[in-house]
């Protein structure tokens, strides 16, 4: 089954295509440009398609007291709720501005995902190539629809979704239109290794026939790759400066190099995945010329001699004929003689009647 590709940008992402690798440095600039600035050189450094922020108004995103997550409490210092969290999280405008400026410079497209309109209306106006969803917007239809219907393409994660839930905000899509990939994800920082469940990218394209990429959570680099071995279209992982700066995301992100690591991985299982023709291939061709074997002369055979299967032997190397043909050739007259061991051409053969 073939599924489609859409363009973010320049750039296709869908079946066979690169894997677009997104770099998502989120909220790990603390709400300092400077930092944002910083991760926008570290992802083009590494290698990166695409660096990513969020975008949000916290009194629209949450109410006053508003509890954190269990990984926020143990990493945030200070604010006991959401909201006073996130409004130490925020760039203004002109960041946005400078860090999408930053991007242009560096060849990296910029990205960030808006939990409210208002943000979807700024982030227009520095010019995003396409909207992230985050999973915690995946029910929230209306906004959905709404983000949907200004077209440009969308990038939904699917955390903490059931294939339901999936469902009905990818009718929402269809109905508006939009192209979209959708990412599986797995909603915890970070992930146990055993509940990454990278095959429901295989379950999300199957249901939805759509490109589906993975937004991973876990530590290390294995479910990424995972994900890219089963043709993940898109790979997102969260970027930091320095894994032990207090903030919600840094423990669980990579750091620059291993960032630069988990590109260079992705690229080369992208080259050995192929093109998946069963043809062979150029580095096999010396071993195919002396590992193959040819059929060839048991003794010494004289012109005008009947073969039988004790006069014919199969042996290295190739280049003969094939060994399928043995059987065929039986009863077949010499036309000139063979030394022991020499390669029975057609040549050598009689022509039947």
């Amino acid at each position: 089954m073939s599924f489609a590709a859409i363009s973010i940008g320049e750039r296709r992402v869908g079946e066979r295509e690169p894997v677009l690798v997104i770099a998502e440095a989120g909220v790990n600039h603390d709400g300092e440009v400077n930092a944002a600035l910083a991760l926008v050189d570290a992802a083009a450094d590494a290698g990166a398609d695409v660096v990513k922020f969020q975008t949000f108004v916290p009194a629209a995103l949450t109410v006053a007291n508003a509890p954190l997550a269990d990984y926020q409490r143990d990493r945030v210092a200070g604010p006991r709720g959401q909201r006073s969290m996130l409004e130490g999280l925020c760039l203004s405008a002109a960041d946005l501005a400078a860090v999408a400026a930053r991007c242009e410079r560096r060849g990296i497209a910029f990205l960030s995902t808006p939990f409210d309109l208002d943000s979807a209306t700024l982030l227009e106006r520095i010019g995003v190539p396409a909207f992230k969803v985050a999973s915690s917007e995946l029910t929230n239809l209306p906004f959905l629809h709404a983000l949907a219907l200004r077209g440009k393409p969308l990038i939904v994660s699917t955390g903490m979704a059931t294939l339901r839930e999936v469902d009905e905000a990818v009718d929402v899509l269809h109905d508006a239109g939009v192209p979209f990939v959708l990412l599986h994800c797995v909603s915890a920082y970070p992930v146990p290794a055993e509940q990454a469940n990278v095959r429901a990218i295989d379950t999300l394209r199957a249901s939805f026939g759509v490109p589906v990429g993975y937004s991973d959570h876990c530590l290390g680099h294995d479910a990424s790759l995972a994900a890219v071995a089963r043709d993940a279209c898109v790979l997102e992982r969260h970027l930091t400066l320095d894994r032990k700066q207090p903030g919600p995301d840094h423990a669980m992100s990579l750091e620059p190099d291993g960032f630069r690591e988990l590109v260079r991985r992705v690229r080369a299982i992208e080259a050995a995945l192929g093109d998946g023709r069963k043809v062979p291939q150029p580095a096999e061709q010396g071993t195919r010329a002396v590992a193959r074997r040819s059929i060839v002369a048991a003794r010494a055979l004289a012109a005008g001699e009947t073969l039988t299967a004790d006069t014919l032997a199969v042996k290295r190397p190739g280049g003969g004929l094939a060994p399928a043909r043995l059987v065929e050739l039986i009863g077949t007259r010499l036309a000139r003689p063979l030394r022991a061991d020499e390669q029975l051409t057609e040549a050598h053969l009689e022509l039947r009647a």
